[in-house]
């Protein structure tokens, strides 16, 4: 019997290898803590790219509060088998696939109650078993903090391109992006920068910007932990209508100022992963 388990594991880790090897950039977007828009930002730059026509897949590796299928549109859709055993993600758009625990079938009311073995065995099935096929990059949403699921999943992955950061301006949320920086860091993990999300938020009336949260406390941990600072974008009520309709802001027709400043931040992120460095990995 242990033998038999311990050549089924051999055999997923060389598809995980496989699987990984067709793809040139994998991401993992990241935040100290809850409640900054980590996944809004990682479901925007997955889409984002799409648009550029990248071939992009996104991984939602939040086993206990997976949202990127709300925030997509596709939280009615399924994964689906196929004869070999393996799964096939669910298609956002021609150019982008999507994996959830949220599509795997289970009620959206019910907790996921696990721990974290079962978490990481998840999450190995999601890069070993599911037929990403060749991508330009791979968007990892890492749930908030620095504990079992970002460790899997910077484990798991050989070769992390790096990791994006996401803060608010205030200093309990900018305390707790350090950590997720020191965290990279110690796992050889390059930090592609920092993003300081709500930084200011737009009045829908007047059109100005209002310091609700502080600001500059993103650009300020950067500065000190000496990592790239990618820009901030200012809280937008559209956004979070969008987010609940399934809607990602950067399809939006008219750009807002929010909007304009996550282009900025797309194309920073996008000059990163083509220094000749990454791209020797994808050889």
């Amino acid at each position: 019997m242990q033998e038999i388990e311990e050549k089924e594991r051999e055999e997923q880790e060389i598809r995980l290898q496989a699987n990984m090897d067709k793809i040139r950039y994998k991401i993992i977007v990241m935040s100290g803590k809850g409640g900054v828009g980590k996944t809004t930002v990682a479901v925007n730059l997955a889409y984002a790219l799409a648009l550029s026509g990248a071939e992009v897949g996104i991984i939602d590796t939040d086993i206990h509060g997976p949202n990127i299928a709300k925030m997509l549109g596709i939280e009615k859709e399924s994964i689906v088998g196929t004869d070999l055993g393996r799964f096939k993600p669910v298609e956002v758009r021609p150019n982008l696939k999507a994996v959830s625990m949220a599509l795997l079938g289970y009620d959206t009311d019910r907790p996921i109650i696990w721990r974290g073995p079962l978490k990481a065995g998840v999450i190995k099935q999601f890069l070993s078993d599911v037929e990403w096929g060749e991508l330009d990059y791979l968007i990892i949403d890492s749930p908030p903090g620095t504990g079992d699921e970002p460790l899997s999943v910077c484990q798991l992955i050989p070769k992390v391109t790096g990791s994006v950061i996401v803060t608010t301006p205030q200093d309990v949320a900018v305390l707790d992006s350090r950590k997720a920086v020191l965290f990279s860091k110690s796992l050889n993990i390059p930090v592609i920068g920092i993003i300081e999300n709500m930084s200011g938020m737009v009045c829908p009336h007047c059109g100005k910007e209002i310091d609700v949260f502080k600001k500059n406390g993103g650009l300020k941990a950067s500065n000190e932990l000496k990592v790239p600072f990618l820009g901030s974008v200012p809280f937008d009520v559209e956004f979070v209508e969008a987010g609940d309709n399934g809607t990602p802001f950067v399809t939006f027709d008219n750009p807002s100022k929010s909007s304009q400043a996550f282009a900025q931040i797309v194309k920073k992120i996008e000059e990163f992963v083509n220094k000749p460095k990454y791209r020797d990995w994808s050889k």
